[in-house]
């Protein structure tokens, strides 16, 4: 990966000034009158994401004004400086002052770099940043690496990112770091009693598994992350429309993220002891495919009625769970893309997180710039909304707006008394993933997206959020 970072420019780094609606009379009042009335021309106030390149009398950059929410405003984008890699001329830049918030603004300017060109050249950028002071540059650049790494396996097409593809991905980062994988295949799931994850992917020609690492010194916190990688979803036999499938390729992005968020906690060498569980799949359509009104014993030994087989994910994620459940992990962390149901109930801006631990959910919310106030924590209510016929318990609700909810009381009852943390990754802008040891919050950090490339291929998408891409866990 290019590094977004410039210690040791060839000529003066070109300064970054940041400004508010009401910080901008002060700073045009420091500006030669020239590059003042320059920007006055143009219209520039403060506006938060403004931009504007002044420039010297021979057409050289002098300096670029750049816009930011007020400090006192009750939502600011601390992720905002992360635009500026797509705005700016190519140069070596530096940060005049000081943003809201300078290391995830520098973190911001990295993730802004991202380009995704497997399938057809993507200009890489060539615009850097000298590190800020006091600012961590390599741990900057591990998280930046973690969350490219999560959106380029969300960009990746379902023909290439399958079961095998996604255990290929978990398998590098594993080995890179010294931990120790292994994967179950096909048929062995059912032999080794995970009925649910089988079920969901008996129907494609590419073998259902479940990837399972772990790393770490056995002494300390364990924490495990289980990641919902849905490599495809048709939907199965309730099969999506059209609409719905064309963005089915994200499905696996819980498993993108549990990769990168286990990259940044194993390259950092956090005091835990991390395990990591995907089950993989892709939920096709054939003779063999599971059907509405199936019943399937669990690995928890409880009997699921399927009421919907687009509802999926709660099905891999029950077996992943109940199999980390059996190691009682002081912290279970999972990441799903549970996104339409999530959608209905707060938007494509604000992600939802369940939590069975009060005190563990004012943890994640007392991180004020971490989890900001846009974030939700969800309520699942009760089981009596749900009825079940012939099994312990019915995978759809009647309601389908309790989709998100429903999802999280199946992952109680696996673990019920476990402390544990669910994220619904989003198809928005935003997401949120949560990293604990010991019961305290290591990170918990919002994302735009904004920097993120453009898909390829011939079908041209704009990866920039919308179509659920990569979240950042920060370590």
């Amino acid at each position: 990966m290019p590094s977004s970072f410039e210690t040791a420019p060839a000529a003066p780094a070109i300064p970054i000034t940041f400004a508010t609606k009401s910080t901008w009379e002060r700073i045009a009042a420091g500006l030669p009158a020239e590059a003042r009335q320059f920007a006055i021309a143009n219209g520039f106030a403060g506006k938060p994401g403004a931009c504007l390149v002044l420039p010297t009398a021979d057409g050289k950059i002098a300096h670029v004004l750049f816009g930011l929410e007020e400090a006192d405003a009750r939502s600011r984008d601390l992720f905002r400086p992360g635009a500026l890699p797509g705005l700016l001329p190519s140069g070596v830049y530096r940060f005049a002052n000081a943003p809201h918030d300078t290391r995830l603004a520098a973190l911001a300017f990295a993730l802004g770099s991202y380009r995704f060109g497997r399938y057809r050249k993507a200009e890489a950028s060539d615009v850097q940043l000298v590190p800020p002071d006091r600012v961590d540059a390599a741990d900057v650049l591990r998280m930046a690496e973690a969350a490219m790494l999560a959106r380029d396996l969300v960009n990746t097409p379902p023909n290439d990112m399958g079961p095998a593809e996604l255990e290929r991905a978990a398998r590098e980062v594993a080995e890179r770091l010294g931990a120790s994988f292994r994967c179950i295949v096909g048929d062995d799931l059912v032999q080794q009693n995970f009925p649910l994850i089988h079920a969901v992917g008996m129907a494609s020609t590419r073998a259902p598994r479940l990837i399972d690492f772990s790393w770490g010194d056995p002494a300390h916190p364990k924490v495990t992350l289980v990641g919902k990688g849905v490599c495809f979803d048709t939907g199965g036999l309730d099969l999506k429309p059209s609409s719905g499938m064309l963005i089915m390729k994200k499905d696996m992005g819980g498993a993108a993220n549990v990769l990168a968020l286990a990259l940044m906690v194993m390259d950092a060498k956090l005091k835990v002891r991390l395990r990591v569980l995907i089950p993989a799949v892709e939920n096709a359509v054939a003779g063999n495919a599971f059907r509405p009104l199936d019943v399937f014993t669990s690995r928890k030994g409880l009997t699921v009625e399927i009421g919907n087989t687009d509802a999926e994910g709660r099905l891999v994620l029950a077996d992943a769970l109940a199999l980390a459940d059996e190691e009682k992990p002081e912290l279970l962390v999972d990441l799903g893309t549970l996104t339409g149901a999530a959608r209905v109930a707060l938007g494509p801006d604000l992600p939802p997180y369940y939590t069975n631990d009060e005190k563990l959910a004012q943890d994640v919310a007392a991180e004020p710039e971490s989890c900001p106030p846009e974030t939700a924590e969800a309520d699942s209510g009760e089981w009596e909304d749900v009825g079940f016929d012939f099994g312990d318990h019915q995978k759809a609700a009647a309601d389908p707006d309790a989709g998100s909810g429903d999802a999280d009381r199946l992952r109680e009852l696996v673990h019920p008394h476990q402390r544990h943390v669910g994220a619904g990754v989003g198809s928005g802008d935003r997401f949120l993933a949560v990293v604990v040891a010991n019961g305290a919050v290591l990170g918990v950090d919002r994302v735009d997206d904004g920097g993120a490339g453009k898909g390829e291929g011939d079908r041209h998408r704009d990866q920039r959020g919308r179509d659920g891409h990569a979240a950042l866990i920060a370590a």
